[in-house]
């Protein structure tokens, strides 16, 4: 057991997952996570809100901030047309390098830009460096205290447009208000919620969407 909790999820999916396969990959995290060690993936549950508001939504540029171990990236992937760009940004090295091998393994790694640093620093270069013009989706689901900080940077240097969408994980367990009444009070976005449970528990979580007006 001298690996981390996150190798050993890799492991996991190296040893039993079909290569190649996002819906082998997704099914083997989640297996892993409910019976053996919890983790902080979306989960299964929440995960079918996250397809379904992504599909609605039918993307041409997405974000995710946050990758962990590349649970939430492979779901998202894996749904997206032809052609969509997806950046997905991880602070963690250690965490950055489990996820780039799951999301290889996934057959995803074509799909896929994993960008290593702190948001902060990251969001402000997405025009210039990375040729972002908007985000059509961004997802959230890094470090509860940075959701509101990050998404008035993202207005801040003109990625969201009118209609983009920012989903956010956790929002009630361990929770998120200072974002939340952000969103819901400060006029700028359509907000609905989609009550849950926490990943792999009997918790109560949610996730909230908030619509930028433009």
């Amino acid at each position: 057991m001298s690996e981390t909790k996150e190798q050993r999820v890799l492991q996991f999916v190296l040893q039993n997952a079909i290569r190649g396969d996002p819906k082998s990959v997704i099914d083997n995290i989640d297996k892993y996570c409910s019976q053996r060690e919890w983790a902080m993936n979306v989960g299964d549950q929440k995960g079918l809100i996250l397809d379904n508001v992504l599909k609605e939504s039918n993307p041409n540029t997405v974000l995710e901030l946050g990758t962990y171990c590349g649970y939430s990236t492979v779901r998202i992937a894996r749904l997206l047309k032809p052609g969509a760009r997806f950046l997905t940004v991880e602070f963690n090295p250690a965490f950055a390098a489990v996820a780039k091998q799951i999301i290889e393994f996934a057959g995803l790694k074509d799909k896929v830009q994993v960008i290593e640093g702190n948001t902060q620093d990251i969001i402000p270069q997405l025009k210039k460096k990375y040729e972002v013009d908007k985000l059509d989706f961004v997802f959230v689901d890094h470090w509860k205290d940075k959701y509101l900080p990050d998404t008035q940077l993202l207005e801040k240097c003109g990625l969201l447009a009118k209609g983009s969408v920012v989903l956010a994980d956790n929002v009630i367990t361990p929770g998120a208000p200072e974002f939340l009444k952000y969103v819901r009070t400060c006029g700028r976005y359509d907000c609905t919620n989609y009550p849950s449970f926490l990943e792999y528990m009997d918790e109560r979580d949610a996730l909230e969407k908030a619509v930028f007006r433009g």
